[in-house]
């Protein structure tokens, strides 16, 4: 696909995201569209970042969530030099 075909396919998804009324059309939305693997990866990376912004140590988020120390590399990298979201969403969420 070329590459504005992939940014339209991408913002249907995040309007698709954004028409959501409520926790419980968010919840069946993403079982419908992800696999259980994928909703654990996903969930599990917002528990890594709200426990880097508490300052645990990789060793101590490793254990607690099972993530990899490449996944929490990631989301660390993501909190210092992404877009900032982790921090918005965690602040919203009051996390």
């Amino acid at each position: 696909m070329g590459r504005k075909v992939d940014k339209e396919i991408r913002n249907q998804l995040y309007h698709a995201v954004l028409a959501l009324e409520n926790e419980e059309e968010c919840k069946a939305f993403f079982e419908d569209l992800c696999t259980v693997t994928e909703i654990f990866s996903l969930s599990q990376r917002l528990e890594v970042a709200k426990m880097l912004r508490q300052k645990k140590t990789y060793l101590t988020i490793a254990e607690e969530t099972g993530a990899s120390t490449a996944t929490i590399s990631r989301v660390n990298r993501t909190l210092n030099y992404g877009n900032g979201m982790y921090d918005v969403i965690l602040n919203k969420m009051k996390l």
